[in-house]
């Protein structure tokens, strides 16, 4: 018989409720009740709430790389890499609706500003591929003249308005139109 795994499970309910309640409307006591653990165990697997908000959108951003790096080609020409990392993104929002609600509430609140500047920096060992890719991209004159920033709004702005309005059921994106947006979104950031 396989022992269950309480890590696992506390973050699946702490998913579902911070999703659906927000940061503040799940308590440690409801989670561990969703997880069906006492509400001592929790506290074995994280020290906090604070804690638990922050591993579970790095357990969440764990799993969006593999996806979206899945058949991506670091030697394609920089559009090519651009139209592939923003399409499997947005198709990764459109699969996993609980994933995209949650790290849009996190980059949304307190706890998303530090991270959100690291990320941008380059701090803390982050994986981030859109960011070395626009660093290029930028170094190689292939991206309009404004600063990083700017550019992760242009491009990932419209990206993610559309997965919430796809996710909140006002447009359904079918393989076209994802394509359309993606291609839009390259416009707004080539020279």
């Amino acid at each position: 018989m396989m022992k269950p795994d309480r890590r696992g499970e506390i973050l699946k309910a702490a998913l579902d409720l911070f999703t659906e309640q927000g940061f503040h409307g799940a308590p440690m006591a409801l989670i561990a009740m969703q997880a069906g653990v006492g509400a001592g165990t929790i506290y074995r697997y994280f020290e906090s709430r604070d804690v638990l908000i922050r591993e579970l959108y790095k357990d969440l951003e764990e799993r969006i790389y593999p996806y979206i790096l899945a058949g991506y080609a670091e030697t394609a020409p920089f559009r090519s890499r651009f139209l592939h990392l923003g399409t499997k993104l947005l198709r990764y929002f459109i699969e996993y609706p609980l994933c995209f609600r949650y790290m849009e509430q996190f980059h949304n609140s307190p706890y998303g500003i530090a991270f959100r500047r690291d990320k941008m920096l380059g701090k803390e060992g982050h994986c981030d591929v859109f960011r070395e890719l626009f660093e290029q991209g930028a170094a190689q004159q292939v991206l309009k003249d404004f600063p990083l920033v700017i550019l992760f709004c242009l491009a990932f702005g419209p990206l993610l308005a559309v997965a919430r309005d796809h996710v909140l059921g006002f447009v359904q994106l079918d393989d076209s139109m994802i394509d359309r947006t993606i291609e839009a979104c390259w416009d707004a950031v080539k020279r």
